[in-house]
């Protein structure tokens, strides 16, 4: 993990879009085509980041006659990190690292959207097999279904991780603790961050 590249989320987000679609592309998508797929403006601003993945061993240099940007060989295997950003608890805002750094997640506990990883504390989901110290990997959303694990923002106050039921009157979330009862809001009260798609645990 030392001698992975730490990437930015923007160069994060670039590489997983390359890498996730390189099998359905008719040729190596462009500069130009990337502005437009992540809403850049600016060409020299998106060049910089594909410059850092070159930097990184993880896209071929655009030199020469090369107009599209193309990922190195296998280097869709050699690079599986995520942002962690910080700790999750009931009840408490989430409390972010004061050094954001990166997390290598295995492919099969994330997808191809937009993820990133945060550190969960107490025990409010235990009945679901969430322990305190676990990672559990967000899939970045703003809608989900019922039954869903989410990172849902109360308040815009706090976020918390909870299963959410959707109700027309109200919101319910739902821990996962024979001690605790569902917490019922106003839909304008909660805003959705991401939904769980993936958990790591360290046994030390």
């Amino acid at each position: 993990m030392a001698n992975s590249p730490v990437l930015t989320r923007r160069q994060q987000a670039i590489f997983d879009y390359l890498r996730e679609h390189q099998d359905r592309f008719e040729h190596p998508p462009t500069l130009e085509e990337l502005c437009e797929v992540f809403g850049v403006r600016s060409r020299g601003s998106l060049h910089k980041h594909i410059q850092a993945l070159v930097d990184a061993g993880l896209v071929q240099p655009m030199a020469g006659k090369q107009r599209g940007v193309r990922l190195v060989e296998r280097a869709e295997a050699s690079m599986h990190q995520l942002p962690l950003l910080g700790y999750i608890a009931a009840g408490q805002p989430i409390e972010a690292i004061e050094t954001p750094e990166s997390i290598e997640v295995p492919a099969a506990l994330r997808t191809g959207r937009s993820c990133y990883v945060l550190e969960v504390r107490g025990d409010s989901m235990i009945n679901d097999g969430i322990l305190d110290g676990d990672w559990v990997v967000i899939e970045q959303r703003d809608q989900a279904r019922n039954g869903d694990v989410v990172v849902a923002l109360v308040d815009g106050n706090y976020a918390t991780l909870k299963r959410i039921e959707q109700r027309p009157d109200c919101v319910l979330l739902h821990a996962a603790n024979d001690s605790m009862q569902p917490m019922s809001f106003l839909h304008e009260q909660i805003v959705i961050q991401g939904i769980l798609v993936g958990q790591m645990r360290r046994y030390q």
